[in-house]
């Protein structure tokens, strides 16, 4: 690409500015970044040294912002179904990363994310989980876009003693990493529940002196709810909002069980808000409000969650998923509608990264992260709407093209380079290793 690449897509849906639609224009990348966005005749006479990359009959979008997950846990698919969560946490789940998690648990979970993700449209996603230094390394093998939390619970694992411990290491990591073009940070705290108020504290301290954003889960269940108001006398967001966490920088994950009030709290402090909406069904953690969230002028943007609690990290599902929900929830059509979909899985999710200036659209100046999807199949014919068929009809399958700052990482379908090399010996043995663990546990 030492002369930069000219897109050239059937359309191009910027996500900003919101609802535009562009047809027979180009896209023309150079050193990793978004150059120029123009008509195609004007676009092929401006930039002839461009090499042209055709895309007959696709759909050019930013590339897909997963604002929430646990990437490692992709070993952990199917290990545990159909239970609620804090039974799937307790008896399942915390058993076996006690057992199982080390840096090569987490380097090769995350990089068979990784490979899931991009092929799927995927650019750029939200961690949360041990070593996530060798998180962060497995997602630069990929050639990912990623944000890295510092996460920090109250019990020790293999990767650190005490919530002091994990916030040590974590800082740790983004003074060796913070300058690298393709990575950022935030605090994770993982929950009310498993974070103590001197923690949260001090979070919120390393918040505001660090200007990190803070990644943290919160009204996922009732349950989760009627605990805290057990042990401190307040639901959880009153908590946080007591210990001085609310504002810009909080992500608020799953947000299920919010009320009015608590939506306007959210909303008057800048909070974003990440819907995971496949994630909330197969627990039966309930109905997130999309549509009240977005009606109070709250970011809401969209995670998969880890595969040990969705089975995909699949944000086409996830776009989908979100659009009809939010319609039914609040018996209302135009509750979410195509274009707002998109704008959650791509821009919202980099807003609440504080990455927008980054990624997230097609805007001169932006990283070329970038994902064309073909409108050319059977099941996607005919398309009056291409934004509607990528909400409503298109899936990761057809997904042909995703660039990451320019680079190539999925060419006609299939994944470049050899990061991968050499990952389905390894995930088969992690396989055998969990199917022995689960085999003792339920028995």
């Amino acid at each position: 690409m030492a002369n930069g690449s000219l897109l050239l897509p059937r359309w191009v849906v910027p996500v900003e500015p919101a609802g535009k639609v562009l047809e027979d224009h180009a896209v023309a990348i150079r050193d990793g970044r978004i150059e120029a966005i123009a008509p195609a005749r004007e676009a092929r006479a401006r930039f002839r040294e461009h090499e042209p990359v055709e895309l007959a009959g696709q759909v050019l979008i930013p590339g897909l912002v997963n604002a929430h997950t646990h990437a490692a846990m992709t070993l952990m698919r199917g290990l545990a179904d159909d239970l609620p969560l804090m039974r799937w946490l307790q008896e399942h789940v915390w058993p076996a990363e006690t057992r199982h998690v080390s840096r090569d648990f987490v380097r090769d979970g995350t990089l068979l994310a990784c490979a899931e993700m991009l092929r799927g449209g995927i650019t750029c996603f939200n961690d949360m989980y041990f070593f996530p230094d060798a998180a962060l390394e497995a997602s630069l093998s990929a050639g990912m876009r990623s944000a890295h939390g510092l996460i920090a619970v109250e019990f020790p694992s293999a990767y650190a003693s005490d919530p002091a411990d994990y916030l040590r290491k974590g800082l740790a990591i983004r003074d060796r990493y913070r300058d690298h073009q393709l990575v950022s940070f935030c605090l994770a705290p993982h929950a009310p529940y498993s974070v103590s108020d001197a923690t949260f504290r001090q979070v919120a301290t390393l918040a505001a002196e660090l200007d990190l954003p803070v990644h943290v889960h919160v009204h996922e269940t009732a349950d989760e709810i009627e605990r805290s108001m057990s042990e401190h006398g307040v639901r959880p967001l009153e908590r946080l909002r007591r210990l001085g966490l609310l504002g810009p920088g909080l992500i608020a994950v799953h947000a299920v069980h919010v009320r009015a009030e608590e939506i306007q709290l959210l909303s008057r402090h800048g909070c974003s808000v990440v819907h995971c909406p496949s994630s909330n069904l197969k627990l039966a953690s309930g109905f997130a409000p999309v549509a009240a969230l977005l009606k109070a002028q709250i970011n809401v943007a969209l995670g998969t969650d880890g595969a040990a609690s969705n089975n995909r990290l699949d944000l086409f599902q996830e776009m989908r998923s979100a659009a009809l929900l939010a319609k039914a929830v609040a018996r209302d059509a135009e509750a979410l509608p195509a274009h707002a979909a998109l704008r959650a899985a791509t821009l919202a999710g980099a807003q609440a990264l504080g990455i927008a200036a980054t990624t997230g659209s097609i805007e001169r100046g932006k990283a070329a992260d970038l994902v064309a999807v073909s409108m050319s199949a059977p099941e996607l014919a005919p398309c009056y709407d291409p934004v509607s068929h990528l909400v409503y009809a298109a899936g990761r399958e057809h997904v042909t093209h995703v660039f990451v700052n320019g680079e190539l990482r999925v060419r006609d379908g299939v994944l470049r380079g050899s990061a991968f090399s050499g990952l389905d010996t390894r995930w088969q043995l992690w396989q055998n290793a969990l199917e022995q663990h689960k085999q003792r546990a339920d028995s």
